[in-house]
């Protein structure tokens, strides 16, 4: 079975995580693709499968006869799509032999055009997958979950030696749950690979530190015809804390490794408004100079206006994993190989968010991402084709190949 067969019965199972929820998983209906993956995984012949509690399926190939003793791999990739669009009832278009133009989504009769996305006419000839333009595909990451199954379907038809293969699918990375509650131990990888996002041949083992910054300011409201000197209006004064920061250093106006502070929530009265911040930057010591140019703002507004007119909590999310990554470099140039082999050209790329290999990276598991061939996601663009899939499953057969070596 070719990756693209699984894929397109994977993203018919709704499997929305849900970001105002607490729970593990998120939403219920994780399980739904879990349960069936957990069959699926029995099925292809993987051991000690399991599905836990919190929604998480894990499983292992033995290594073949003389390569116990090799680097155990993990191959890890999500269920979940992310709540930014719809992720229910979906209904993929397979265009076979795509002829490079304007796509039609037949859901809304609105067009995909090359126009807007120039890359899409590179895939002439290819087998499209979309959407139908009423919900998003779900390419990240049933593509990665599709990729790995067949990878390992194919390991033991083709009888490619290898060490042992340690697969796990995970609930609510969309959300940044996924690692939260992970069995490092249980897993029994030395290494591992996200599988997720990305075009295919793309490799990720950097991304940003981050952190959040929670703002509550407390203002004073008298009537506005007899305000002066007595008026603080918490609103102007979360605009004036906001004027504050370098205008040049927002996400709409940064790129590659370049960091940013990003506004992403306010609301508020005279008396009082609350503002929500992330802060990005792939630089350890510019993100602490980035958290303390917002400590600095604060600190100058309670100075101008008194004590507790600004109370700010900066909480960090999540470390660059390339620092975990430096000291087991070969999971990169070995994957570079694979790439390589596969006849493509590896494309190293920061990664302007997060992964869930980020945090694994840090809780002993060295985990950088490999792209899944998929494109536009979060929305009803995204995009992947056959052929792409196809070659991440060569991509992932040749790195376990070349760690059995």
């Amino acid at each position: 079975m070719r990756a693209y067969e699984r894929f397109l019965d994977y993203v018919k199972i709704h499997t929305t995580s849900d970001e105002n929820c607490d729970a593990h998983p998120s939403s219920q209906c994780q399980f739904d693709l879990a349960r069936l993956l957990e069959k699926q995984m029995k099925e292809l012949g993987l051991q000690n499968v399991r599905l836990d509690e919190f929604c998480y399926v894990y499983g292992t190939l033995p290594a073949t006869p003389g390569n116990e003793a090799k680097p155990a791999i993990g191959l890890i990739a999500h269920m979940d799509t992310a709540p930014d669009a719809s992720g229910e009832n979906v209904k993929p278009q397979v265009i076979e032999n795509y002829d490079g133009g304007d796509v039609l989504l037949a859901g809304t009769g609105e067009y995909m055009r090359v126009a807007t996305f120039p890359e899409l006419a590179n895939w002439k000839g290819q087998t499209l997958i979309t959407a139908d333009g009423t919900t998003l595909l779900g390419a990240d990451d049933k593509a990665g979950i599709a990729e790995i199954l067949t990878a390992v379907e194919r390991l033991q038809k083709e009888d490619i030696a290898h060490g042992k293969v340690c697969v796990a699918f995970t609930p609510d990375e969309e959300v940044g749950a996924g690692p939260d509650l992970f069995d490092v131990k249980g897993f029994g990888a030395d290494y591992a690979y996200t599988v997720d996002g990305g075009d295919v041949g793309e490799l990720e083992y950097q991304n940003f530190n981050a952190a959040s910054a929670e703002i509550a300011i407390r203002g004073f409201s008298v009537h506005p015809g007899s305000a002066k000197g007595l008026m603080k209006n918490a609103l102007n004064i979360a605009m004036e804390l906001h004027a504050m920061l370098p205008a040049d250093e927002r996400p709409e106006t940064t790129e590659g490794t370049e960091g940013f502070y990003h506004l992403d929530g306010m609301r508020g009265t005279v008396s009082e408004a609350r503002m929500g911040y992330i802060i990005r930057d792939h630089d350890a010591e510019k993100f602490a100079a980035r958290k303390a140019t917002m400590t600095a703002a604060a600190e100058a507004i309670n100075k101008k206006y008194g004590p507790g007119t600004v109370d700010l909590k900066l909480i960090d999310s999540y470390s660059n994993m390339e620092q975990q990554i430096l000291p087991h470099f070969h999971l990169i140039e070995n994957a570079q190989l694979a790439v390589k082999q596969a006849g493509l050209e590896p494309k190293i790329v920061p990664i302007r968010g997060g992964t869930d290999g980020a945090r694994l990276s840090f809780m002993g598991l060295p985990c950088p991402n490999l792209g899944t061939g998929g494109f536009n996601f979060h929305g009803p663009c995204e995009y992947i084709t056959a052929e792409k899939m196809d070659k991440s499953v060569e991509i992932l057969l040749n790195i376990l190949e070349i760690y059995a070596r």
